[in-house]
């Protein structure tokens, strides 16, 4: 039988009862890194909207891991029980709780997009930041200062996901992901536009790539067998005309990552450079990476889903993707924000054999 966006998808133990992924976006409205009542109607009605990953915005591993000062943590146990109603209501909804694990590396310490989104000093609302050299994020401002991330200072980087993943687990949360994407700091490992150091978190493909496999293997440790291990990667910069990550390593890197406890590659792209050349968008623009490492993986005989994002807004596009195997699920983002009930909707269009909650059936 053919695939389908509401074929339920097994990743070890645990069973996605759709193909559809509320990609992480950031809400900025935490106080102190803590969940509010926001969270859990924002995340609910996507699961109640039938839904069937739905996931956290980037949640950060440690204070200055964030984005901007209201950015979503799961730093303490405190954070991981404000976070759990959540969880807990998007599992009796049918859905699978999860969570993307983030540190924002140099790209910390702004201010909420509404509010500028600029760059935040240490002496008022921000801090130093840290990334795998001393060169800051190029703004057009002023950039915080940023500090160059020594051996030991990685090793307690790597905890800090480990820790993380532990609270996770323990608010309930059924998915791990891996934020390893859009320019913070495991992608800023990776890539070469941001990373010139000489020793072995630098310089060679094995290097570059040290920390994402040793924070996926940290968290997979950690993280139940019986449950999956996401990743998020940029598949490229967008920077065609300098030495960069682009699709190849992504490519290369994704058994790596099955290798390290990874079950699924989410393929976004972009984010490490202002000067980024982003393709003409449109439906689905970015798919195509997510479907290049899918063959290279199916050819390798690595059995490693992939997730597609990116201009993904159609019941029938999203459709296309599943059945003509070019992902294993769709990731949609701002059509979440417009729509939380796609899901509902895509079910109805699709003729799927799929019920909204008995309170919305009359509805359909």
């Amino acid at each position: 039988m053919t695939d389908s966006l509401f074929s339920p998808l097994t990743l070890r133990e645990t069973q996605l009862p759709n193909r559809i992924v509320v990609s992480p976006m950031c809400q900025y409205s935490s106080p102190d890194g803590l969940a509010t009542d926001w969270h859990l109607v924002h995340l609910g009605s996507r699961a109640v909207g039938g839904a069937g990953v739905v996931m956290t915005e980037a949640t950060a591993v440690e204070p200055r891991g964030r984005i901007s000062p209201q950015d979503l943590g799961i730093w303490s146990r405190e954070h991981a029980e404000a976070l759990a109603p959540v969880a807990d209501f998007v599992r009796s909804q049918g859905g699978v709780p999860a969570i993307q694990l983030a540190h924002a590396g140099r790209k910390a310490s702004t201010s909420r997009p509404w509010e500028g989104h600029g760059p935040l000093q240490p002496e008022g609302e921000g801090w130093e930041v840290v990334g795998p050299s001393d060169t800051p994020y190029p703004y057009d401002d002023e950039a915080p200062p940023t500090h160059a991330l020594d051996r030991a200072e990685i090793g307690r980087v790597i905890d800090a996901f480990a820790h993380a993943a532990e609270r996770a687990l323990s608010a309930g949360f059924e998915v791990a992901e891996v934020h390893a994407a859009h320019g913070y700091l495991l992608h800023e490992f990776l890539s070469p536009v941001t990373n010139d150091r000489d020793d072995e978190y630098g310089g060679s493909f094995e290097n570059r790539t040290r920390l994402v496999r040793e924070v996926t293997a940290a968290v997979r440790q950690v993280w139940p067998d019986d449950k999956p291990v996401f990743v998020r990667i940029s598949a490229t910069d967008w920077l065609p005309d300098r030495e960069s990550w682009d699709v190849a390593q992504s490519a290369r890197l994704a058994p790596l990552l099955f290798e390290a406890g990874a079950d699924l590659l989410d393929v976004s792209a972009g984010g490490i450079h202002p000067d980024q050349q982003v393709p003409a968008t449109g439906p689905g623009y970015q798919v195509p990476y997510a479907e290049t490492i899918r063959e290279h993986l199916r050819d390798e005989d690595v059995p490693m889903a992939v997730g597609a994002v990116g201009g993904i807004t159609e019941p029938v596009q999203a459709e296309e993707l599943i059945q003509n195997e070019r992902a294993d699920v769709a990731i949609l983002g701002r059509e979440h924000l417009r729509n939380p009930y796609f899901g509902l909707e895509a079910a109805d269009e699709l003729d799927a054999d799929a019920e909204p909650p008995v309170q919305y059936r009359r509805g359909f």
